[in-house]
C-alpha cells in the first residue's frame, strides 16, 4: 500500500510540475502583457523551482564522451563487459588508436559504486578524474523494482560474489576504488580471496568514507540505525513493488524513503540551496542556478534496493559491526581481515562527514593484521564533508592525487610513473611512504 500511494502522489505531483513550468513560461514570455508586471517574473521562478523539485526522475546518464590525455582530448564510449541480474560492469574505454594514447599501460581501476539509494552516476565526478591515467570500470548496478523476481534474491554475500566476478574478470593486477557502503562488502572480498590465493585479488584497496567499524565516532546515520530494533526495520520501511514494473512483488527498501530520509538528515541546507537557486532565477543568473538543478537531478534520482540486501546491512554493518567484531560470515567462512597479505589498503576520511563518522574506514587498517605496514596508509581530507570525498574541488585537487600516487606506488615497475600533470598538493609528499600518515 506504501508504495501504490507513493506512486499516486508522484503522478499527480508530477501533473502538477508540468502545470506550473508551463505557467512559468507564460508568465515571462514576452507575448503575454502580464509578464510586464514586476511580480509576473518573481512568481514565475517560484514556479520553475516547484516544478523542478516536483518532477519525476529516472537513471541519469554518465555523459562522458571525452576525456583528457596529456593534455590531448581522447574519445571516451561506455561499453558493458560482464551482466548480472543486478548489475553490471561497465567500462569507459578511452579510444586506443588515438596518438595520445600510443604506449599506454594504464592501471585497471574498479570503482566500486554504493548500492545505498542512488545510482552509480553520483560517481561521475570520481569516473571523469581518473579516467585519463587510469583504465576505469565501474559498478553500475540496477533498480531493484526493475529486476524479476524469477532472477532470485541479492543480499550482502551477493554483492561480495559481484565484488569477487567483477575482479576475476578483470584479471590480475587491477586496483580497486570503494566509495562509502562499498567499503564493507569490498574489505569482505578482499579478506576471501585472500584466504583462498584468489589470483585476482587487487593490488589496492582504496576505502573511502566507508562504516569498517560504525562504533567510532557514530553519527546520525549510525544512531538511526541502532536506536530501533531490527523489527522496526523490517515492519516499517520494507514495501512491495507494485504492478507496472519487471519486478512486481519484491520486497525493496524504496528509494523515495531513502531520499527522504537523505534530505531530513540536512533539511536546512536543502532549504537554503532552493531559496539561493529561486534568488539566482531571479536575478537572472542562469549559469548558477542550472548547477544547483544539475545537483538535485542526480541526487533526487533514486532506486530501490533489495529488502534482503538492506536489512543484512543494518544487521551486519551498522548494529553488529561484524567486520570489526569477527562476525561476518560468508558462504559458510568467517571472514578473517588478517588473511589479507598482499593488497595494499589505503583508508580516505573526510574532517566533516556527517555519514561516516573519522575513524570509522581507518579502522580496516587495524584489522588487517597480516599485512605489511609499508602497504597501509591513511588521508584525512581536510575540510571535506561525505560527499567532497568523491566530488567537487577537493576531490579533484587534494584527494585524487594521493590515490593516484597510492595505486602507482603499489603496481608493477612499468606503470609506477606518476602522470606529470598530475598536481599533488604540497601537504603530500611524492615520496611518501605507505604506512605514514597523510594529513
Amino acid at each position: 500500500m506504501l508504495y501504490t500511494a507513493y506512486e499516486m502522489q508522484r503522478a499527480w505531483l508530477a501533473g502538477v510540475g508540468q502545470m506550473a513550468q508551463t505557467s512559468s513560461r507564460w508568465l515571462l514570455s514576452p507575448a503575454n502583457p502580464m509578464s510586464y508586471i514586476a511580480s509576473s517574473p518573481i512568481i514565475a521562478r517560484g514556479l520553475e523551482v516547484f516544478a523542478h523539485a516536483a518532477a519525476p526522475r529516472g537513471k541519469p546518464d554518465f555523459g562522458l564522451n571525452e576525456t583528457l590525455v596529456g593534455g590531448v582530448s581522447v574519445p571516451v564510449t561506455e561499453e558493458i563487459v560482464l551482466r548480472k541480474p543486478f548489475g553490471q560492469l561497465k567500462h569507459f574505454v578511452r579510444d586506443s588508436g588515438h596518438p595520445a594514447m600510443a604506449g599506454r599501460r594504464d592501471p585497471k581501476l574498479l570503482i566500486v559504486a554504493p548500492m545505498s539509494g542512488h545510482y552509480a552516476t553520483l560517481l561521475r565526478g570520481t569516473v571523469e578524474r581518473m579516467l585519463p591515467d587510469h583504465e576505469v570500470y565501474i559498478t553500475d548496478w540496477r533498480d531493484a523494482r526493475s529486476v524479476p523476481v524469477s532472477d532470485g534474491r541479492f543480499d550482502l554475500n551477493d554483492y561480495v560474489d559481484y565484488v569477487i566476478g567483477y575482479l576475476e574478470h578483470l584479471g590480475p593486477g587491477a586496483h580497486m576504488l570503494a566509495v562509502c557502503q562499498p567499503a564493507v562488502p569490498c574489505f569482505a572480498a578482499v579478506a576471501h580471496m585472500s584466504r583462498h590465493a584468489n589470483p585476482a585479488v587487487p593490488l589496492t584497496l582504496t576505502m573511502m568514507g566507508g562504516p569498517i567499524d560504525t562504533r567510532k565516532a557514530p553519527t546520525s546515520v549510525d544512531d538511526l540505525a541502532t536506536e530501533r530494533p531490527f523489527a522496526w526495520f523490517e515492519q516499517n520501511v520494507i514495501a512491495t513493488v507494485p504492478q507496472g514494473y519487471p519486478g512486481a512483488g519484491r520486497k525493496v527498501y524504496p528509494g523515495f524513503l531513502q531520499l527522504s530520509g537523505f534530505l531530513s538528515m540536512n533539511l536546512a541546507n536543502h532549504m537554503k540551496s532552493h531559496w539561493e537557486m529561486f534568488k539566482h532565477l531571479v536575478a537572472g543568473d542562469q549559469e548558477s542556478a542550472d548547477g544547483t538543478k544539475a545537483f538535485y537531478d542526480e541526487y533526487r534520482s533514486v532506486c530501490d534496493m533489495t529488502a534482503e540486501f538492506y536489512l543484512q546491512t543494518i544487521d551486519y554493518v551498522f548494529q553488529r559491526q561484524a567486520l570489526a567484531t569477527g562476525q561476518f560470515w560468508h558462504r559458510g567462512e568467517l571472514v578473517d581481515p588478517a588473511a589479507i597479505d598482499r593488497t595494499a589498503l589505503l583508508a580516505i576520511e573526510g574532517e566533516r562527514d556527517d555519514i561516516s563518522g573519522i575513524g570509522q574506514t581507518r579502522a580496516a587498517l587495524t584489522l588487517a593484521t597480516g599485512l605489511d605496514e609499508a602497504k597501509k596508509a591513511y588521508h584525512l581530507a581536510e575540510g571535506a564533508g561525505h560527499y567532497g570525498i568523491f566530488n567537487g574541488r577537493r576531490w579533484r585537487d587534494s584527494i585524487a592525487p594521493v590515490v593516484e600516487r597510492f595505486i602507482r606506488a603499489h603496481d608493477p615497475a612499468e606503470l609506477t610513473a606518476l602522470p606529470a600533470h598530475v598536481d599533488v598538493p604540497e601537504h603530500v609528499e611524492l615520496d611518501v611512504v605507505p604506512g605514514v600518515e597523510v594529513a
